[in-house]
């Protein structure tokens, strides 16, 4: 092993797959050359303490929960934590592949350094064998550290010494879709990860407002329902809210569905905004729907348009085709690294031969943006709602439900 120093020392990895991590390049810390496929390129115990982490936005975490699934299978008796944020916690407490959720609040609790002092005794108490890090950041790469976990796994990205084993980080690339970006942490383990399904926790507590809510609107039970997410993290993920509202207003008139919209705490003044542009009958509640609510609402409805965003990768958890709408081209901007997974969705994305894309900072006004019309959107709506019925609240797997 390194000593305590961390001066790392590479070991070529034989008989890599073609396009997997560690292929022809030095991954630090392995006390002898294994082959990929199939064997462990780190001994664990039998039944090990694994911690996986990932501490960044909704959508992130809704498309790591394969790997998740992928541990429990590989170490059936294993006890495995998640480490999300706060704001998170409801899509993953009670999640079947796991024992225990942790709680990183970066921008509260744990913010400071004798937060993350506290936190780090907590961790070191439970006497994890393996960090698994999915989404490296120099807080939860040290933190791992000051935990004392002996194994910390994941990209060169941020604080790579302090990993003792770091995989090339290629993500900005975009040659591949973040859901298998995570799942490639757990085959270099050696563990078979090809269900790329998404698996969320479903809380019994959220179905009953909703359905109270939809009761309150006049939604009934054989009704067709499209959601509608103008929102998004960054001004060049947001198509313009006019446009939006023209949509609305087509596919009530057209289709004769009923419309809502759904938006996080920070983006109601928005959703409002498109309510009152438009002439159509749609509908907006009065709070931002709970994660606890938002799958069963998501899951009742047929067809979701959105930015791209974090509802998008909530709605291919629970089987809802999505119309995602992308402006940005760059590699790990792309609709290849963040398009829905679920089959039926359609990305919209026209790339209008910006090089480099320059994102939030756009000097031409978001023109790929612009470029998706509402024809679009309406025709791609329509093709989704052609073979969806309205079934409301349907059954699917999972002890949470009622």
């Amino acid at each position: 092993m390194r000593n305590r120093w961390y001066r790392f020392r590479e070991c070529r990895v034989q008989g890599c797959e073609p396009g997997t991590p560690g292929n022809g390049t030095g991954i630090t810390g392995i006390s002898r050359p294994i082959p990929f496929a199939g064997k462990r390129l780190i001994v664990l115990p039998k039944n090990p303490r694994i911690l996986v982490i990932r501490t960044d936005r909704m959508g992130d975490l809704v498309l790591s929960t394969p790997v998740l699934r992928a541990l429990r299978g590989a170490y059936p008796g294993a006890h495995l934590a998640l480490m999300v944020q706060p704001a998170n916690l409801a899509l993953v407490k009670n999640h079947p592949a796991i024992n225990e959720t942790i709680s990183f609040d970066a921008k509260g609790e744990h913010r400071s350094w004798s937060g993350m002092r506290v936190l780090a005794g907590q961790l070191r108490s439970k006497k994890f064998d393996l960090a698994l890090i999915l989404h490296t950041t120099n807080r939860v790469v040290l933190l791992s550290w000051m935990a004392g976990i002996r194994l910390r796994v994941g990209y060169a990205r941020k604080m790579r010494r302090m990993l003792t084993h770091a995989l090339p980080y290629e993500k900005r690339l975009g040659q591949k879709h973040e859901l298998d970006y995570t799942l490639d942490l757990a085959r270099w383990l050696g563990v078979s990860a090809d269900d790329r399904t998404l698996e969320i926790a479903w809380a019994r507590e959220g179905k009953p407002p909703v359905e109270k809510w939809l009761q309150s609107a006049g939604i009934g039970p054989q009704d067709q329902l499209v959601l509608i997410h103008p929102g998004a993290s960054c001004p060049s993920k947001r198509w313009p809210a006019e446009r939006f509202s023209e949509t609305a207003v087509r596919l009530s008139r057209q289709l004769g569905v009923r419309l809502a919209l759904i938006a996080g705490p920070d983006q109601m003044e928005l959703a409002r905004h498109v309510k009152e542009m438009s002439s159509a009958p749609i509908h907006l509640a009065p709070r931002p729907f709970s994660l606890e609510e938002l799958p069963w609402l998501l899951q009742r409805a047929q067809c979701l348009i959105s930015n791209d965003s974090g509802p998008v990768h909530l709605s291919s958890a629970v089987k809802t085709p999505a119309v995602a709408i992308f402006g940005r081209w760059g590699g790990g901007l792309s609709p290849a690294r963040w398009g829905p997974t679920l089959p039926g969705s359609i990305v919209l994305h026209h790339d209008v031969g910006c090089r480099p894309c320059l994102a939030h900072r756009c000097k031409i006004g978001f023109a790929c943006l612009d470029a998706v019309t509402v024809d679009e959107v309406v025709d791609a709506a329509s093709q989704i709602l052609s073979r969806k019925t309205a079934v409301p609240f349907p059954k699917v797997p999972g002890s949470q439900q009622t």
